[in-house]
């Protein structure tokens, strides 16, 4: 009769762990069939023929991925630098900058990556944008989708980061922006483009598996030690 509330507390704790295993496997598996969607609607999205930007600028959330063609402006007076960017191991940033289409949109355009001065203190290479009308070709992607890294002065947080910067710079531009793929100038297309996010599913299934398995041995467990007793 000793015996018996220890062994209650013992049965309480291993349901305990069971359901907190029950539930991290459901965690990896939801995570795992998010990352699944995503990866299928990158890889439909990017093989669409390229659109006029004017035809999707009004749902962005659909067509994110989608390569989109417009006209307009750059603007250097607008420009960061996206830094903790790396291409092929080396340190670099990616250059945003302020682009006005034809119809008077405002939006952020990443020209792709540049490798870092020699010194902290030394500025990138960055090419001048042409001046006048250009015709930009480029992937249409979404403020929250932004490579999360940190601008300069500029703190990280949860919200997206083109939404942050207008914030503090006091701009107002669309909430998307594109990944500069090519122009009507030679001088437009990236050396460097912005690259697509590794299109894999992730350890996530096993993972989920793995927490099934953790929550059998805390049954099968259980039942030895009853049975030793």
């Amino acid at each position: 009769m000793q015996r018996e509330p220890w062994a209650i507390f013992k049965s309480l704790v291993a349901l305990a762990l069971i359901v907190l295993c029950l539930w991290a496997a459901q965690w990896q598996y939801h995570r795992g069939v998010d990352r699944h969607a995503r990866n299928t609607s990158i890889e439909t999205h990017i093989g669409f023929d390229v659109q006029p930007l004017s035809t999707v600028d009004k749902a962005p959330q659909r067509y994110e991925w989608q390569s989109v063609s417009t006209t307009g402006e750059f603007n250097e007076s607008e420009q960061i630098l996206l830094r903790n960017r790396y291409s092929e191991g080396v340190y670099g940033f990616d250059v945003l900058t302020i682009f006005t289409s034809s119809d008077n949109k405002r939006f952020w355009v990443d020209r792709g990556w540049v490798k870092a001065g020699i010194t902290v203190t030394t500025p990138p290479a960055v090419r001048k944008t042409p001046s006048g009308v250009v015709e930009i070709t480029g992937r249409l992607r979404l403020d929250s989708s932004l490579p999360r890294g940190s601008f300069f002065a500029l703190p990280a947080s949860g919200k997206g980061l083109v939404a942050e910067l207008n914030a503090q710079s006091r701009l107002e531009t669309e909430d998307f922006y594109l990944d500069l793929l090519s122009g009507s100038e030679p001088s437009l297309t990236p050396e460097v483009a912005s690259q697509l996010p590794e299109l894999s599913d992730g350890p996530h299934m096993a993972y989920a598996l793995q927490w099934l398995f953790f929550a059998g041995l805390v049954i099968y467990g259980r039942i030895l030690i009853r049975r030793t007793r």
